[in-house]
């Protein structure tokens, strides 16, 4: 409720009474002091029963009773009821019915009675822009900061502050002094007022300051609970940060307004993520039904007419959009946005090029825009872009984040071959950056050819060892985490070894999954949906190495056996919110295997006529129809195959579902008897083996931990039986038998980083070279950045005359700032004596500056020195 206008009645209304009275006195001198009591409580009732009628149109509104709220502000008005509140909630309930003329007629009787409002003319802008009235809309937007020049005094009410501060904004003032000077303002001197929080807390969501947002929002909810609007800005801000609770919010606003649009669009738009088309459409239909003309609704239609190659559909419904407000930059910003969610970042930056014709100040479009350029491979543009967007506006955290990253990335080293521009930290790329265009050239060779493709356009990849600056050239924000890579279709990102200490994983993998990505995606022109595009990557990375990928896992055999699938047709949702990390591993490896099941059962040509069918824009499940059989047929065959592959994993394993809770808290010797009844029971096996572990029972649990290993060896938990026993061997050291199972591990751990090192060692001291060098190569899969296995790697590949790695080697433990660099810099020299004279000589050279009285590297210098050619 907007008590500052009630205020304001109570100024004009007394003042014209005490006119009349004082014309009054002037007639008649004998008026009573009960009369002046009866008049004064007749003004009381009267503005008592105003305030009321105003809440209560006010709830209306709030709860999406919009033709009531209509109904009851016209009879206000209709009475002549003082306040210029009445127009002004009229129209935002028209607006919300889509009565854009009916808003019209009302604005304009409302402005001839108070011309003087700076809200009403605010909503004016809005109205008259939506009925294609622009140069009108304009005079009403000039009208405000003209108005409140002239009489400052009457304007330093809240709705007043806001109006003067939304008309500043759309006059591209600065963002920060519109803040401090208008919203902060509002709020301090009328804290119970909400459109002070709503206007501050969206500005923060406009500059994706959700920090901000939310406190602003948190600080509105305590004060005005149970408000649709500020609720939703509320879980706006906490969509990225906490998803289940922006969810919960969004609940509760539908159940205070079941009609309140905002919140409907934010469920289809997780429809259209997800690829839930039909879904989408109903429910465009019910807010079409509030809102026939909404922009937004008609948008989201031409996004999916898009996505279904509906060409005429999708023009009919953009021009259906922009029908209103014909010069509206959100329509094409919008479509292109959820383009560029889907991969579409050429579309997409096509419709950002058209909303910056229609408002080449509207930022969001240009930052959009910018990000699809750099996504593309569009660097000159895209900075370009970044920067003009910057420079309007200095406050937003995207293109602040993205300039900070350009001054990052031009520390960066870039390595280039004829197909690939690789740009990683100097020093990493000095340690491995030609392992990763061999890696990739490699992937270029097997997978091009593989699937027919020919790439006219080098591809970017650029790899950060700082998870942030990662997530801003991928997200566009920091703190995004979840992601070894993404590919964009020309340009990959990946985190670096050097950001994965806690949780190694293979680079080598990451890679050719992405660069799988960069071949589907150029085959299909990036028309193709989420689930499929992954399941390539993660079959190609299974067909490269079997241990690389998603496999089957206890957890994913329980999955499926209990029908926590996903429907082939909808399996893009799985990706979607997905309710745990189990979850969206889950749908990685469900994907894997509908595209195995796919090539084993109609040929990987089949596969090949899907990709090109998607290229030429035919939806994925009639593409698959076309090529397979009847969607329903393999979604049943598929069921099947997949719940064969489960019932048959680890096959000796009892998997049985048991309550272990009594037998882990009860006494030893009934979880003994149990285990005797209950042999090849894999959970009870592991819980039990913790049980023998804590009562140092070791020779039982050697026993226990050989037979976990026996059941299921492929089991790669960090609490496998494999690397228990390798641990326990360790300290006894029985250091063969520790080797056998650390051995059994790396069989199916690619990403067993402390085995393969701890193998190397091992292997060092019997000498065994080729082990070592291969051990050493498995572990700078994972981290190329530790000096210890490059030094190892480099003493293999010397015993087993592989000069050239091993030059390799102790030139990335230079780049790596080793603790004696003078002796890297001898062993560097003596590997180039034979090859590389003067390279040598300068490592000598080196190695003698660091420690002037070396030796042998004296010696090497003088052999250098005599040998005459």
């Amino acid at each position: 409720m907007q008590r500052v206008q009630r205020y304001q009645f109570w100024l004009e209304l007394p003042a014209a009474c005490l006119n009349r009275l004082f014309h009054n006195r002037l007639v008649n001198r004998t008026l009573s002091l009960s009369s002046y009591c009866f008049l004064f409580l007749l003004i009381s009732s009267q503005t008592f029963l105003y305030a009321n009628d105003l809440e209560e149109c006010e709830q209306l509104l709030n709860s999406g009773q919009y033709q009531a709220c209509i109904a009851k502000t016209e009879a206000a008005i209709l009475k002549k009821t003082y306040g210029s509140e009445w127009p002004l909630l009229k129209v935002k309930a028209e607006l919300a019915v889509g009565q854009y003329a009916e808003a019209k007629q009302t604005i304009e009787a409302g402005l001839k009675r108070y011309s003087w409002s700076l809200p009403l003319r605010l909503k004016a802008y809005e109205i008259y822009q939506l009925n294609n009235e622009h140069a009108a809309a304009i005079e009403f937007l000039s009208s405000i900061p003209e108005l409140a020049s002239r009489s400052a005094w009457r304007y330093t009410d809240a709705s007043s502050l806001i109006a003067l501060g939304q008309a500043s904004l759309l006059k591209k003032a600065d963002p920060a002094l519109v803040l401090e000077s208008f919203y902060d303002r509002a709020i301090s001197e009328y804290p119970d007022h909400k459109d002070a929080y709503l206007a501050s807390g969206k500005l923060a969501l406009d500059k994706h300051d959700f920090i901000l947002a939310q406190e602003t929002f948190e600080a509105a909810t305590k004060r005005i609970p149970e408000d649709a609007d500020l609720l939703f800005g509320l879980a706006k801000s906490l969509q990225s940060g906490n998803p289940g609770r922006a969810d919960k919010l969004i609940s509760q606003v539908l159940n205070i307004n079941p009609r309140y649009i905002p919140a409907h669009l934010e469920h289809i738009y997780r429809c259209i993520h997800s690829e839930q088309y039909s879904e989408a459409i109903q429910r465009l239909d019910a807010v079409l039904d509030i809102n026939p003309h909404q922009a937004e609704a008609w948008s989201c239609l031409a996004v999916i007419a898009h996505f279904e190659h509906r060409p005429f559909d999708e023009a009919a419904y953009y021009w259906q959009a922009l029908s209103h407000h014909n010069q509206n930059p959100k329509v094409d910003y919008q479509i292109g946005k959820a383009l560029s969610e889907h991969y579409r970042f050429s579309e997409g930056a096509t419709y950002q090029r058209q909303a910056l014709e229609k408002d080449s100040l509207f930022i969001p479009a240009r930052i959009q825009l910018a990000q699809d350029e750099l996504r593309l491979g569009l660097e000159v543009s895209g900075w370009k872009n970044a920067l003009l967007a910057h420079q309007q506006d200095g406050y937003d955290t995207t293109t602040f984040n993205l300039l900070e990253l350009k001054d990052q990335l031009a520390s960066f080293k870039t390595l280039e071959d004829e197909t690939f521009i690789v740009r990683m930290e100097a020093r990493e790329a000095d340690v491995y950056g030609r392992e990763v265009l061999k890696l990739l050239q490699e992937a270029k060779q097997v997978l091009c050819k593989k699937y027919g493709l020919k790439l006219d356009q080098k591809i970017t990849v650029e790899i950060f060892p700082d998870p942030d600056d990662f997530a801003v050239r991928t997200f566009g924000m920091p703190a995004v985490s979840g992601y070894l890579g993404v590919c964009f279709g020309k340009v990959i990102t990946a985190n670096s070894p050097a950001s994965q200490a806690e949780h190694p994983t293979n680079w080598q993998s990451v890679l050719w999954h992405e660069f799988c990505h960069v071949v589907t995606l150029e085959l299909t022109k990036n028309k193709m949906p989420r689930w499929i595009s992954e399941g390539l990557s993660v079959y190609e990375e299974r067909q490269k190495n079997p241990r690389w990928g998603e496999t089957m896992v206890p957890q994913y055999r329980d999955m499926i056996l209990k029908g926590d699938t996903t429907p082939i047709s909808e399996l893009s949702s799985a990706f979607l919110n997905p309710k745990s990390s189990l979850h969206i591993q889950f749908a990685y490896y469900q994907s894997s295997m509908v595209v195995e099941y796919l090539i084993n059962e109609f040929g990987f040509d089949a596969m090949k006529s899907i990709l090109s069918d998607l290229r030429a824009g035919i939806p994925v499940n009639v593409a698959i129809e076309r090529r397979t059989k009847i969607l329903g047929e393999l979604e049943q065959d598929f069921s099947m195959y997949l719940k064969a592959e489960a019932e048959n994993f680890a096959p000796s394993v009892d998997w049985s579902e048991q309550d272990l809770t009594a037998l882990t808290s009860d006494d030893t010797k009934r979880f003994d008897d149990w285990i005797d009844k209950h042999p090849h029971h894999f959970q009870g096996l592991m819980a039990y083996s913790q049980m023998l572990e804590e009562e140092n029972r070791t020779v039982e649990l050697e026993s226990i931990l050989k037979k976990l290993v026996e059941l299921y060896p492929e089991y790669t938990g960090a609490d496998n039986a494999c690397l228990r026993l390798a641990e326990l061997y360790q300290k006894q050291k029985r250091f063969e038998l520790e080797q056998t199972y650390l051995e059994q591990h790396a069989k199916w751990n690619p990403n067993a980083l402390s085995v393969f090192q701890r193998l190397a060692v091992l292997y060092q001291q019997q000498e065994n070279w080729e082990a070592v060098y291969q051990v050493c190569r498995d572990a700078n899969a994972i981290n190329p950045l530790d000096q210890e296995t490059q030094q190892r790697l480099a003493n293999a590949c010397i015993h087993l005359k592989h000069q050239p790695e091993a030059v390799a080697a102790y030139q990335a433990i230079l780049a790596l700032k080793p603790h004696n660099p003078a002796e890297t810099h001898y062993q560097l020299a003596r590997l180039l004596q034979d090859t590389h004279r003067q390279k040598a000589k300068r490592h000598t050279l080196i190695a003698l500056e660091q420690a002037p009285r070396f030796r042998a590297a004296h010696q090497l210098l003088l052999e250098l020195t005599a040998y005459t050619p």
